[in-house]
């Protein structure tokens, strides 16, 4: 639905104005009919509009929006008040655009997560979730500061991960590069000056490559650029997605960490809601949403389910299986002495620790992965082209 305004008159003549949102500017002229005004003029307002045209937003601007808000309802400042602040000062382009309709969907009497529910393009299912469990329970100004540091780690990590992985990045390609030129131009002129002699077994794999390279270039390349469609366009679909959901999980090194990312969210997000006074059950369904993996979340559904039946969460989350047995036994102590709440965060700020030093440990070994891995490869093609000028100087002599 978008924001319209419009310009109405009455059956006496006197000029009407006002907002309403609505599908299209004919379900806003039939809403007016019914209240018996009769529509001039139907316009789609300003921040619909400036919504409309779209424009990237950025995570990192949505985390400060956040933290201000939730700085400014901690210091006492009314929710519609800190929302014009925000707006009038706070944030620029599309994001405050997006906060002005905030402010007037809250002024007409939602709540600030059905608010935001309406934008799905700029605030995460979970965010929702939790703004919605901030409001019911009454520790919004908490979620809104948590949301913020969660969304600034999640943003450094990714910044972090991303500056290391540049310079490998450019190393494999340029490796790449020179390979497939050496196989397409300088492998093929060895082919005349190797024939009628023995080839060794490297000499004959980088030739059959040369040739077939050479030969099938173009079929190659478009088989390349279908098949990438096609992958692309699988993992968007829901099998497809369901398949990397639960592969991912299994790659070695990466796959655990993935996991463990995942479960180290879950369990703040937990910790922070049951600290709040949120039951059980309904901290579980909003937190399992924030792992960010379907296999974790039917996991900890699961789990949920048990739970309702009277059982503690550690059983089964042992029995899932994808839980680290460390954080289950910690839980399961948690659990007995009822400390739950306080246990799920240390855990989470233990674990982050751990993670982030693991990913900094593995970023800094992909450069001289890929180093060894393009010297391993020239080094393969240089043996092979080298080999059979050797045997043929030992011929001669």
């Amino acid at each position: 639905m978008a924001e319209y305004q419009y310009i109405a008159r009455t059956a006496a003549g006197e000029e009407v104005t006002g907002r309403m949102q609505a599908d299209s500017q004919a379900a806003v002229a039939r809403t007016l009919d019914e209240q018996q005004l009769y529509p001039v003029e139907v316009t789609e307002g300003a921040a619909a509009r400036a919504v409309r045209r779209g424009g990237r937003v950025r995570p990192r601007d949505v985390g400060m929006m956040y933290e201000q808000l939730g700085d400014l309802l901690t210091s006492g400042v009314p929710m519609l008040r800190s929302l014009e602040i925000i707006a009038r000062s706070g944030t620029r382009g599309r994001l405050s655009a997006i906060v002005r309709e905030l402010y007037e969907d809250v002024s007409a009497g939602k709540t600030l997560g059905d608010a935001m529910a309406a934008h799905g393009q700029v605030f995460a299912e979970l965010h929702v979730a939790m703004v919605r469990a901030g409001e019911h329970a009454g520790f919004l100004e908490d979620v809104l500061v948590n949301l913020a540091g969660f969304i600034e780690r999640q943003d450094e990590l990714r910044g972090k991960v991303r500056g290391a992985l540049a310079y490998p990045a450019v190393l494999a390609i340029v490796g790449l590069a020179v390979t497939l030129g050496m196989l397409v131009w300088l492998v093929p002129r060895f082919r005349t000056i190797f024939e009628g002699i023995e080839q060794p077994l490297p000499t004959r794999v980088i030739f059959a490559a040369s040739e077939l390279l050479v030969a099938n270039k173009i079929v190659l390349a478009c088989v390349a650029v279908l098949g990438v469609m096609g992958v692309w366009g699988f993992l968007r679909s829901p099998a497809g997605r369901a398949l990397w959901e639960r592969w991912k999980l299994r790659i070695p090194v990466l796959g655990r960490t993935i996991r463990v990312v995942a479960i180290t969210r879950f369990c703040r997000i937990l910790g922070t809601m049951l600290a709040n006074g949120v039951p059980i059950l309904q901290a579980l369904d909003i937190s399992k949403d924030a792992t960010g993996s379907q296999v974790l979340s039917d996991s900890i559904e699961a789990a949920a389910e048990a739970v309702r039946k009277g059982q503690p969460l550690a059983g089964p989350l042992r029995a899932g299986g994808l839980f680290p047995v460390e954080i289950v036994e910690m839980i399961a102590v948690a659990e007995e002495s009822n400390q739950l709440d306080r246990v799920l965060v240390q855990v989470a700020d233990t674990v982050e620790r751990r993670t982030n030093r693991q990913v900094d440990t593995a970023v800094r070994l992909v450069e001289p992965l890929i180093l060894v891995l393009m010297a391993a490869t020239i080094g393969f093609i240089a043996v092979a082209l080298l080999y059979p000028i050797f045997t043929m100087a030992q011929q001669i002599k």
